[in-house]
């Protein structure tokens, strides 16, 4: 178990600020504060809709049925891991609460930051989050950590942490973890034994070895094979966003989806697609000059456990992976569509938003199923582009340090946008029209930018709504946005290309002062989100999930 570094700190400031022990020993209008806290929390919690995380089951064989209490099993342990990676020790820090909403409003953020409102303090006192979470040390500088000379210290699966004599040092993450690290290759290996698809028995079966030793691209190339599979498991340290210093580092998560067969299978036409769609992108050539892999595929899935780094923040409505660029040349990567949660997010809370904000002569164009194929094409669009800069700075993802990630979500956008009104033109998609695509995609831009500045999503939408807003892509009338649908079109082609360049250039500094002017929030659209505030509509959604959810207990 790595140290709490703020577990000192921690107990003093929840022992002040809830429990109303202060130096004095006196609990001067302990019940009036108390009242105040609950209901600032219990407003707090009313921000997230409950969603049920259920599908049919009767379509699984016995053995897959036995299978899924195993993985919710390793779930667990991978939650557990994440909670190291961005806090510390869980445990001592409920222990220290004694208000239950409080405790569970935690919970829901892994630790006493708001995730979903730019890491503010949920404890006073607490502090700013380490930009490097736990990842590193907390008296680390940048400084300190570029004249460190150990060739895995940017690896994805490693932490820093000081030697006895307070040098910085390098420990796997099989290693720091090793305990929960080895529970969880275990149960792979029993969820193995039940697996009946041979593409799923050897996944497994690799990952639990990559777990040992942090080495993920023979498993990674494994899961791209599996193609007949009922079941999947995401598993293991995967997105880097949590690492906020570098993002270099991988966080824990696992998710746990039923495959939805019939849906899928309307999906296969799009993966041939794929090259003549990346020649296709508004950009000079030099920028598209890599091909997609062709093993790609599309499936729509109802995912049953969220776990890790998957559960915390926005939740995830498509899966694209892996992140690792060699197998994405070698096999392409995998969009799956989480089509449980995206329609309890598209009913609770795009819906309601359109409603309120949407001018009521364009309402009609806001539909499920553009919303679908809008977030099934961003998952789409982070396969497509430029993985590599031109100019010999290495992968797109290091020569854009921080900000690689707020813009490789933006790019997923609006390639999103730009790939489904290609495939409209073409008549591949007939459910849809181009202007159904673009009001959709606008009020769920208003959706994503509640999101907050901490969170990579929320950047890539507030830049995106600031320079479509400077483009004239819509107008805000009598308190409703309104698209234009012509310059709408314009501003996605001239969006794509501007980060298809800032990317194939690794154009850090160019890409950080974009940033840092377009990736705010002004005080127009505020108003906006206020407004959202007072409607009561949900910010975002939380599970119950598990066996009993599932009645497979």
């Amino acid at each position: 178990m790595i140290k709490n570094i703020f577990s000192t700190m921690m107990i003093v400031a929840v022992c002040a600020s809830i429990s109303g022990c202060g130096g004095n020993g006196k609990k001067t209008n302990n019940s009036d504060s108390t009242k105040k806290d609950t209901s600032v929390m219990q407003k707090k919690l009313d921000q997230f809709a409950t969603v049920e995380l259920t599908t049919d089951l009767s379509k699984l064989t016995e053995k897959e049925k036995k299978m899924i209490p195993i993985l919710i099993d390793i779930a667990k342990l991978m939650d557990d891991i994440f909670w190291i990676q961005t806090y510390g020790n869980k445990d001592s820090l409920l222990a220290s609460i004694k208000d239950e909403k409080t405790k569970k409003f935690i919970e829901i953020n892994y630790g006493p930051w708001e995730r979903l409102n730019d890491n503010a303090e949920i404890i006073a006192g607490v502090g700013k989050k380490p930009l490097g979470a736990n990842f590193y040390p907390k008296d680390m500088t940048k400084e300190e950590f570029e004249k460190f000379a150990d060739k895995n210290k940017t690896s994805l699966y490693t932490i820093l942490r000081r030697d006895e004599k307070g040098a910085l040092k390098v420990i796997w993450y099989h290693e720091a973890f090793k305990e929960k690290i080895e529970k969880a290759v275990e149960l792979l290996k029993q969820a193995a034994e039940l697996a009946e698809d041979a593409g799923l028995k050897k996944y497994f079966e690799l990952r639990a070895k990559a777990l040992l030793d942090d080495n993920y691209f023979e498993s990674d190339m494994a899961w791209m094979d599996m193609k007949n599979n009922s079941i999947d498991f995401v598993v293991g340290p995967i997105e880097n966003y949590e690492d906020g210093l570098f993002e270099y580092k991988a966080a824990q998560e696992a998710a746990i989806l039923v495959k939805d067969k019939e849906w899928s299978k309307k999906l296969d036409k799009f993966i041939a697609t794929l090259p003549e769609l990346q020649k296709a992108l508004p950009v000079d050539a030099k920028y598209k000059t890599e091909v997609p892999g062709s093993s790609s595929d599309l499936g729509v899935y109802d995912i049953i456990y969220y776990a890790g780094d998957a559960n915390c923040g926005g939740k995830t409505i498509a899966i694209n992976l892996p992140n690792d660029e060699k197998v994405q040349l070698k096999k392409g990567s995998r969009r799956m569509q989480l089509k449980n949660t995206m329609k309890a997010k598209f009913d609770n809370i795009l819906m309601p938003i359109a409603k309120k904000l949407i001018d009521s002569t364009q309402l009609s164009y806001v539909k499920f199923d553009a919303f679908f194929n809008n977030t099934m094409f961003h998952e789409v669009g982070h396969g497509l582009g430029i993985k590599n800069t031109i100019n010999g700075k290495g992968p797109v993802r290091t020569a854009m340090k921080d900000v690689s990630s707020a813009f490789e979500e933006a790019k997923a956008d609006v390639l999103g946008l730009f790939l489904v009104t290609k495939l409209i033109e073409k008549k591949m998609i007939t459910d849809i029209t181009p202007e159904d695509n673009y009001v959709t995609f606008m009020a769920g831009l208003i959706r994503s930018v509640r999101f907050g500045a901490a969170e990579a999503h929320g950047k890539a939408n507030m830049m995106c709504f600031n320079y479509f807003e400077e483009l004239g892509a819509f107008k805000f009338e009598n308190g409703k946005y309104k698209v234009d649908f012509e310059k709408m079109k314009t501003a996605v082609n001239k969006w794509a290309e501007k980060i298809l360049v800032l990317q194939g250039n690794g154009d850090y500094e160019g890409a950080s002062k974009f940033l840092k002017e377009y990736g705010i929030v002004k005080p127009e659209l505020q108003k906006c989100l206020d407004q959202l505030k007072t409607a009561n509509i949900p910010l975002d959604v939380v599970f119950k999930q598990g066996v009993e959810v599932l009645g497979l207990k």
